[in-house]
Parts: structure tokens; C-alpha cells; sequence
């Protein structure tokens, strides 16, 4: 494929792997199929011809021809598609995912000041590996925290941290992340990548059950953010739910990326920063960031 930064692919998959190999695979087999079955219309398109003529009561050769030709040029386009859509999955599990965090944790000015962050749904870290690196280059004595649903990635996230040689900056931890098991106003940076837009994906992603889960997450993450501390998002898809929610939370320095393919899909980086001072009408209140 090509560098990423000053690392090739090779490198990124030696200590992540893949994720969602089994969508690159199934794309895969997909794709092959397609591509045989657009071969053996090329080579048997006379025979194919005679047998939709005598099977499917074609009124005449030219439309036999005309609909096995038909087929044969929508499997060879399909599999075209299959093998580009496999090819953007594994792109964007390894090196885009790598680039994207990069730009990420170069969005916070100054990670010497960072005490504590945390990766929501770290995978298999390299969200959360960037971030430990530049805690580690600044001289921080800071932590970063990464939030799994399962316990088996987060020990898989472990060993990635001391392979990268940032094991003594990160600990894991399983959760929810409608729930997270920290107090109010802990972090000073909350990072997420390619994470949300999976939470409440049980009831549908495109149901209003699922977007109330995910706007809770999202309040989640702004809940546990401290007051002046920076919150930086890479998702797919549902980026503008997140915006208007951020701006209900009175958030500020919203700002959203250019678009990025992404998983076939766009995705978007959001940041922003919690105000230091929370004040509606006379007086300052304290808002309630939980949906």
C-alpha cells in the first residue's frame, strides 16, 4: 500500500491486525464469485445465449443476447465494487485508522498539562497508543485510559500498548459507555474513534432508539470531561447528531473536519472544549450533560 506518517502497513498490522476481518473476507468471496461468474459469461456467452433463449422463452436471439450480456457486465461491475469495497475496509482498519490518530491527539495543543485522558472504545488501540506516545514524548506524567465492552480486548489492547513501548502510560478498563464508571469532570482529553456510531446498534442504527443511546454517549463523554478540557471525535455517519448535541451542551470551538472516506461510508473528525464556566440567566447552574 504505501508509508503512513513514517510507518508502512506492514508494521501497523504486525502489532494490531485487522479489524473486521471478517467483513474483508466476506467481501472477498463475494468478489471472487462475481469476477468467475463474469469470466464464464465471457467465455461461454454463445452457450449462455442458447440456453436463456430455450429456458426463459426469449422472443428471439437479440434479446437473449442483449440480457446475457446484461448479466454479465452487472457481475463483472459487482465485482469491481466488491473489490474496491474490500480494499477501502482494509485500508481504513489500518492505515487510515493510524492516520486518523495521528491527526487526532495533534489537535491538542499541549499533552505536558494532560494528567488524564481517556480512549471511549479503544479496540484494539491505536487511538489509544497515539495518545500514550505523545504523553510519553511531552514528558507528561499523565494516564490514558481505554473503555472496551469486552474483557478480552482490553487484554489485547494491553499487549499492543507494550509492544508500541507505552505500556506504563495506559490501563484498560470494560464498560458501557452509556455508563462510564468515572466521576464528573475527571478527564482533561477524551478521545473516541469509530466507536460511537456503534453504541445502541441492537435496535437498529437508523432508529430513533438507537440515536437516543448514542446522544447518551455522547453526553457520557462530555460529563466526565473537565471544565476547559477537549474532546475529539472520529465516526461515520451520524457526525451532525453529534454536533447539534455538543452545541446543546453548550460546548465550545465546535469544529468539523473535511469529509474522509471511511469503512465505505463518511466519517468526520469533531473537537471541541468544555467551557470552564457553565452560566444560564443570573446565575451559574450546573448542567446535567446525561440525555
Amino acid at each position: 500500500m504505501g508509508k503512513s506518517g513514517t510507518r508502512d502497513w506492514n508494521q501497523i498490522y504486525s502489532i494490531y491486525g485487522v479489524d473486521q476481518w471478517q467483513t474483508v473476507l466476506f467481501l472477498l468471496f463475494q468478489a471472487v464469485l462475481f469476477a468467475v461468474l463474469s469470466v464464464l459469461y465471457l467465455a461461454y456467452f454463445n452457450p449462455i445465449v442458447s440456453l436463456f433463449e430455450r429456458l426463459l422463452f426469449f422472443p428471439g436471439a437479440a434479446a437473449a443476447r442483449f440480457f446475457a450480456g446484461f448479466t454479465g457486465s452487472v457481475a463483472a461491475i459487482s465485482a469491481i465494487c466488491l473489490f474496491f469495497a474490500a480494499a477501502n475496509f482494509l485500508h481504513s482498519s489500518l492505515l487510515l485508522h493510524h492516520d486518523m490518530a495521528q491527526r487526532m491527539v495533534n489537535s491538542v495543543n499541549d499533552w505536558s498539562t494532560v494528567k488524564h485522558a481517556l480512549d471511549l472504545g479503544c479496540g484494539r488501540g491505536i487511538l489509544l497508543n497515539a495518545v500514550a506516545t505523545k504523553l510519553k514524548k511531552s514528558g507528561s506524567s499523565g494516564r490514558v485510559v481505554g473503555l472496551d465492552r469486552s474483557r478480552r480486548s482490553t487484554l489485547s489492547t494491553l499487549r499492543t500498548a507494550h509492544l508500541e513501548g507505552v505500556g506504563e502510560y495506559v490501563t484498560c478498563r470494560e464498560s458501557d459507555a452509556r455508563r462510564l464508571p468515572f466521576g464528573d469532570n475527571y478527564f482533561d482529553v477524551v478521545v473516541s474513534a469509530v466507536f460511537v456510531h456503534t453504541v445502541g446498534k441492537e435496535h437498529g442504527q437508523k432508529t430513533a432508539a438507537a440515536a437516543a443511546e448514542r446522544m447518551r454517549a455522547v453526553g457520557e463523554l462530555v460529563r466526565v470531561l473537565k471544565p476547559g478540557g477537549y474532546g475529539v471525535v472520529w465516526d461515520l455517519m451520524h457526525v451532525p447528531e453529534y454536533v447539534r448535541r455538543l452545541q446543546e451542551l453548550k460546548m465550545e470551538d465546535v469544529r468539523v473536519s473535511e469529509r474522509v472516506t471511511a469503512f465505505m461510508v463518511t466519517s468526520h473528525i469533531v473537537s471541541f472544549r468544555k467551557p470552564s464556566q457553565h452560566v444560564a440567566g443570573p446565575g451559574e447552574v450546573r448542567l446535567d450533560w446525561r440525555c
